[in-house]
């Protein structure tokens, strides 16, 4: 696009915007009158205003109905999860069997991790990238632990080989081969939350199995962020949580894809009661025979009041489109960044890829003064009320999200930059 800094043309593109009207399905945080300047969907989304109505829905049949509202009512209890099932599976580019909301991205990992990495004595490493999110590399660690290897020995962390922290395809395919007759697992981001780089998941699929390897993906920040295509890019597993991107409220449940080839695979796992095929589920057998798909790996019933918000998200994800959204938030990060470039240049530093293909709606900066400087602009953004978030060292990281954020929105970041840099 011919970008422009001026208010003016910025709020012409938020007019001429055909996704515009989503913005007021949210409630923006409000600051001094106004609404904030809202960058951090990449950590907490926005609420839709229809979650209130859908929960109280929900705490109506629960008095009204008790444990009848699992088999009566708009939406039975029973079979809740499934509503989400098909919107959630074309978010991440799945087949329905294969995608399932459950728990929390921490236990959603280590259940795939019980059943897709068995290392044997000459096939135990996992490679993951250096400076993972704590949630990956705790959890990684402790899986390698427990089956009795090291993690000086068994643990690969792929260092960046780019500038701002950033890994190169080249680098990802030599670590690969390098390592491959030792790696059981390639288990790498969707989008590396620091950084914001976005990583090829079908390419990296390919590099893995070509060499055995299982390969996992954690999606946390790329669900509902970027185009995913999970079925096609074959990957044998990827989890996610629900409360960045897709606006499932603090805590949501997290979701699992698993690839249909392992649909009804003979495959290790954690069992639990809801994964127990669903035709004989209440005859309480005491064998466990694992429903078909990724629902096989649920352990308990699933929480209402937490699917409901995510189901309400979900359902704006179906009406908007995976592709707009994607469309719309390469636009704005796009001028977010052309604003930092062209009037901005001399404050700060943009960490993440400058390739739209590369990154999603997300965009890591630094102060080039230094980390005490990042540290002051970042207070005082959000004292302004523009609210984004700091990663350590000395990472901002802000998101314009394409469900509600605007072109104004990124107009209005880079004035309270320079203000605070004219100060």
């Amino acid at each position: 696009m011919d970008y422009r800094n001026d208010l003016a043309w910025a709020k012409a593109q938020d007019d001429a915007d055909p996704l515009k009207g989503f913005r007021d399905r949210f409630l923006i945080p409000p600051h001094e009158g106004h609404d904030s300047l809202y960058f951090c969907g990449n950590s907490l989304g926005l609420q839709p205003r229809s979650v209130r109505d859908a929960i109280a829905s929900e705490l109506n049949y629960w008095g009204e109905l008790a444990v009848e509202g699992h088999f009566r009512g708009k939406l039975p209890w029973l079979s809740y999860h499934e509503y989400v099932r098909d919107n959630l599976a074309e978010v991440v580019g799945a087949l329905p069997s294969e995608v399932v909301a459950m728990n929390t991205l921490g236990v959603n990992l280590h259940l795939m991790m019980v059943s897709f990495y068995r290392p044997t004595p000459e096939r135990h490493a996992i490679l993951i990238e250096a400076g993972a999110f704590p949630t990956d590399r705790y959890a990684v660690e402790s899986q390698i632990r427990f089956h009795g290897f090291d993690p000086a020995t068994s643990l690969i962390e792929l260092e960046a080989d780019e500038p701002n922290g950033s890994i190169s395809m080249a680098a990802i395919e030599r670590a690969i081969g390098e390592h491959g007759a030792k790696l059981a697992l390639v288990m790498l981001p969707g989008v590396q939350y620091r950084t914001g780089q976005s990583f090829d998941l079908a390419a990296i699929t390919r590099l893995g199995h070509a060499q055995g390897a299982v390969v996992g993906f954690d999606l946390a920040h790329s669900v509902g962020n970027t185009v995913l295509n999970l079925h096609d890019a074959g990957a044998d597993f990827a989890i996610w949580c629900s409360y960045k991107y897709l606006n499932g409220g603090p805590g949501a449940v997290a979701g699992v894809f698993v690839h249909e080839r392992h649909a009804t695979a003979d495959l290790p796992r954690f069992a639990g009661w809801w994964g127990h095929d669903k035709a004989t589920r209440f005859q309480m057998g005491p064998h466990f025979q694992a429903t078909p798909g990724a629902e096989g790996w649920q352990l308990s019933n699933p929480p209402i009041l937490s699917l409901a918000p995510l189901r309400m998200s979900l359902d704006i994800f179906h009406e908007a489109g995976m592709s707009r959204l994607v469309e719309k938030s390469r636009k704005l990060t796009g001028y977010l960044e052309w604003l930092i470039q062209a009037d901005l240049a001399d404050v700060l530093e943009v960490v993440t890829p400058a390739d739209p293909t590369r990154r999603g709606s997300q965009l890591s900066i630094r102060v080039k003064s230094g980390r005490d400087a990042g540290r002051s602009l970042f207070q005082y953004l959000m004292d302004n009320g523009v609210i984004g978030d700091w990663r350590e060292p000395d990472v901002i990281r802000m998101a314009p999200v394409a469900l509600y954020n605007r072109f104004a929105d990124c107009i209005g970041f880079a004035g309270h930059v320079r203000a605070w840099a004219t100060r």
